[in-house]
């Protein structure tokens, strides 16, 4: 699954270790690290990986070196950040994410996303592997997602939660337009002109967490996210 949204500074938490000024910190490092400026950002995916290694003049930097990054404890995330050029544009991507059942506070899974921001990211790309519930999709097909249920949000594990800082954004930010309109269609057309018509699809993306689908919670979502 692919979406891509326009970044607004409006991601909310403050603490010792993934606060406003600990994001700071980590942007002021990376952008003392390299000369590169990158305006998009593509968090690659199981299975995306390889597109990292497409960005031409490339600066990386494992996660592990990076002040204050979790680190990607999962099989074939390889734990990089790459900076570099992909069709004349400067980019940044991650070579693996973070996921609720590596046992990150949902705030240190989101930190790398503030920090985009710092740096001067304005577009991210997110990419990711998922089971899908409409009975038309088949395995293969490319979802472009246009909303998402954030399942365990509603038990109040978000990301918003906690004290806010100004700096980062308003208390509550509108969530009715998170994904940009003019990007999902940007792809949908780009991705008719490649052919890829047959296999490409958009939708709703359903968070659950360290869960797999099941004869119980799948018709739920599916009914959910219509």
């Amino acid at each position: 699954m692919v979406f891509a949204v326009k970044l607004t500074l409006e991601f909310i938490f403050v603490s010792s270790s993934w606060g406003y000024e600990d994001c700071k910190a980590t942007a002021d490092w990376l952008l003392a690290q390299t000369d590169v400026r990158p305006t998009i950002a593509i968090v690659c995916g199981s299975g995306m990986g390889g597109l990292a290694d497409m960005l031409k003049d490339q600066v990386a930097f494992n996660y592990k070196d990076i002040p204050n990054f979790p680190q990607s404890t999962v099989h074939g995330h390889a734990g990089r950040l790459v900076f570099g050029t992909l069709k004349g544009r400067p980019c940044v991507c991650m070579q693996g994410r973070f996921h609720l059942y590596e046992g990150y506070p949902i705030q240190k899974i989101t930190l790398p996303i503030r920090i985009f921001k710092l740096i001067g990211v304005e577009t991210v790309m997110l990419t990711n592997a998922a089971g899908g519930l409409n009975q038309d999709f088949k395995v293969g097909d490319i979802m472009i997602i246009r909303d998402h249920l954030n399942m365990p949000g509603f038990a109040g594990n978000n990301p918003l939660a906690g004290l806010n800082d100004e700096r980062f954004g308003v208390r509550f930010p509108c969530m009715s337009d998170a994904y940009d309109r003019d990007l999902q269609q940007m792809a949908m057309d780009v991705g008719q002109e490649l052919g890829y018509g047959d296999f490409l699809k958009e939708g709703v993306y359903c968070v659950l967490g360290a869960l797999i689908r099941d004869h119980r919670r799948s018709p739920y979502a599916a009914q959910t996210g219509r």
